[in-house]
């Protein structure tokens, strides 16, 4: 299961190691910085996913912003109330490439941070070793 998270909205993506593909799945609110848990729990016992993949937001030359400590925090708190081994992937524009792929659509923004997490668990699926399973 993949995440793109943000202080409103995180995205949740779907995706198996077999086939290294990922679907949007959908967008989770957060209050003040504060995660719908019980949405994401509700995620976690429909789709019983074995890992957790989180994109850490960089700067465009690789080092880290203010946001990647967030998002680390929010990887991590996954991992403990879930379970699941946790990875991180660096991602830089993976909302902007989200909006390239929906702007010939005909709701643009539909689901645009649940198609940021798919394109997050695609780079970190594509890398994935399928000896690690």
């Amino acid at each position: 299961m993949g995440f793109d998270f943000g202080l409103k909205r995180i995205g949740v993506a779907i995706g198996q190691t077999i086939t290294r593909t990922a679907s949007p799945e959908t967008v989770v609110n957060s209050r003040d910085g504060v995660p719908d848990w019980a949405h994401i729990t509700q995620l976690f016992e429909h789709w019983k996913p074995v890992a957790i993949v989180v994109g850490l937001p960089m700067h465009l030359d690789g080092t880290e912003q203010p946001f990647t400590q967030s998002a680390r925090k929010f990887g991590q708190r996954l991992h403990g109330r879930y379970q699941c081994p946790l990875f991180f992937i660096e991602e830089q524009l993976s909302s902007h490439e989200a909006e390239q792929r929906l702007k010939s659509r005909a709701h643009p923004n539909t689901q645009l941070d649940a198609h940021a997490a798919q394109i997050i668990l695609e780079n970190w699926l594509s890398h994935y070793d399928k000896t690690e399973s």
